[in-house]
């Protein structure tokens, strides 16, 4: 016998209904690619995203067919999340800063049909359209253009699109198991590998992870989105935005310290959603304003481990709280997300802000082990390190298209990081398994290495590599920014390491360069670094 309670399938299209339902007149404020500010709201992003399925379908799109995206964070990509996944298709959002190669591979592997495209990249598109064989429309986020036009010959134009669906039309009733969008890893070697959602892990993973312990995000909220929408779904943020019916302000290309500091004022942002590397730009706007967020009270930082200096000066400076959280593309993303237990509340001010500078606990859904290079599980006692497995029910089983699942023989994804999680599921991610720096036999965090640095009042940001060493196998090596204004030098930087970590993990050069090389989603590309500098004690030592 089965329990006698209603069953509608789990579907994106549901939190878009929700939204239009209950909070129509909330409003969704959007900066455009072209300049200015437009406002709308939830009811009527709803409508268009019902009229896009219905045009799509008039296209001759059909349930599957991958509808890819390159975009900014805007209204009209906000409507093209829930128009495509809603009617059936798959919104396949494309990182923009890829190489022409990489896109053509991922355009190719993902069979795409149909294009969305914001005006600033359509002149790469064009050239890279006629290498795209699956390719039959490109649609132009914008209303008609003649100059664009002469660009690619048979453009569509998103406005007109959306003018010619059905008003009437309604969401269909799919399979929740059915695939929703499709994001591609930016973290693996090779090619990057397709990973799948569905209807049913998207929509508890929107639910789960905006709980009070996850996100937080209430209907009385105005939620700033920095991560882009081609990054993992924009971590699901538009998705709780719309459960929740929160005023939603998207920031378009305008994603420096300076701009995001208006943004934020201007709006009356009271939560944010971004990288490391994007709330250093803000902080460095905000001192140089002198002026208080007042309405900002937490941001959620993910992408790469954020320095503990950066979240004291944002609490001290500022008011602003970060959480720290931790996630990949095939876990939707979120993983875990720190939050402090009721325990915790007894606890000294600096023991807090310790535990806070980890990556935090999953919320219920998520499975988190640690085991060793033997398979083994190891403890959950907070000093064991190994290798960190995670499963649950917005985890990836297998990669688009490939044969075997990506899992341990137990049913277990292994992320990569080497970590330590402790009895209450407080995980702190150690390094990289690829970043760690092993010297002499043992090894050097260069997450510990790169915090510490960042802890210099003269240092703006810094990534630490293992450089190849004739005796040693391993040395680290520190490459940093300076901070505006400062002079700090080799010597400086290494002096603020005594003390701190034993002498032998203290790095052997400290290099300034003007700027680190960044990857589409805000994170260091350590692999152009060691491009660069892998031999350079080779090249100087004896």
């Amino acid at each position: 016998m089965l329990g006698k309670m209603m069953g509608d399938p789990l579907l994106i299209s549901g939190l878009i209904a929700h939204a239009q339902r209950y909070h129509a007149d909330t409003e969704i404020v959007s900066v455009e690619t072209t300049g200015g500010v437009e406002r709308s709201n939830w009811g009527q992003v709803e409508r268009n995203a019902r009229r896009l399925a219905s045009a799509l379908g008039k296209l001759g799109m059909q349930a599957g067919d991958r509808c890819a995206t390159i975009a900014w964070n805007n209204r009209r990509h906000l409507e093209i999340y829930f128009g495509v996944s809603g009617g059936g298709m798959v919104c396949h959002t494309i990182n923009p800063r890829l190489s022409p190669e990489t896109l053509v591979y991922i355009f190719k592997h993902a069979e795409d049909k149909l294009l969305f495209v914001d005006r600033t990249f359509l002149p790469a598109v064009a050239k890279l359209a006629p290498s795209l064989p699956t390719l039959k429309h490109v649609v132009l986020m914008g209303p008609r253009e003649d100059e664009a036009q002469a660009l690619l010959p048979g453009l569509r134009f998103y406005d007109e699109l959306v003018a010619s669906g059905d008003d009437s039309y309604a969401w269909p009733v799919l399979d929740e198991n059915l695939p929703s969008s499709l994001c591609y890893t930016s973290g693996t070697t090779g090619h990057p590998k397709g990973v799948l959602y569905s209807h049913r892990s998207t929509v508890l993973h929107s639910l789960v992870g905006n709980s009070p312990d996850g996100m937080g995000v209430s209907a009385r909220d105005t939620v700033l989105p920095v991560v882009p929408m081609f990054h993992v779904n924009a971590w699901g943020v538009p998705y709780g935005a719309a459960a929740q019916g929160a005023r939603l302000v998207l920031p378009g290309p305008g994603l420096d310290g300076a701009s995001l500091a208006g943004l934020i004022e201007d709006e009356k942002v009271t939560v944010a959603f971004g990288v490391p590397t994007i709330w250093a730009g803000l902080l460095a706007a905000l001192r140089s304003r002198g002026s208080r967020p007042a309405s900002l009270k937490r941001t959620i930082v993910g992408g790469s481990a954020m320095p503990p200096s950066m979240i004291a000066a944002f609490r001290d400076e500022f008011g602003v709280e970060l959480v720290h959280a931790w996630g990949m593309t095939e876990t939707s993303p979120l993983g875990t997300l720190n939050q402090l237990l009721a325990k915790h509340e007894s606890w000294s001010p600096q023991a807090q802000a310790e535990l806070r500078q980890g990556q935090g606990r999953p919320p219920y859904g998520v499975q988190l082990r640690l085991t060793g290079d033997d398979g083994r599980e190891l403890p959950r006692d907070g000093q064991t390190q190994g290798n960190l497995q995670i499963r649950g029910h917005w985890i990836v089983d297998t990669y688009f298209k490939a044969e075997a699942p990506a899992l341990t023989t137990d049913g277990w994804f292994d992320t990569g990081d080497v970590a330590t999680i402790d009895a209450n599921g407080f995980m702190v991610i150690r390094d990289r398994a690829k970043d760690m720096i092993k010297s002499g036999g043992e090894w050097i965090s260069s997450v510990e290495l790169e915090n510490l640095a960042m802890a210099h009042p003269g240092v703006a940001a810094a990534a630490a590599i293992g450089a190849r060493h004739p005796k040693w196998d391993e040395r680290p090596i520190l490459i940093v920014t300076r901070r505006a204004g400062a002079d700090v030098t080799e010597e400086a930087v290494k002096a603020f390491f005594d003390g701190k970590l034993p002498s032998w993990q203290v790095p052997d050069r400290v290099l300034f360069v003007d700027a680190l090389p960044l990857g589409g989603t805000g994170k260091v590309l350590k692999n152009k670094l060691r491009e660069t500098y892998g031999d350079l004690l080779v090249r100087v030592s004896p």
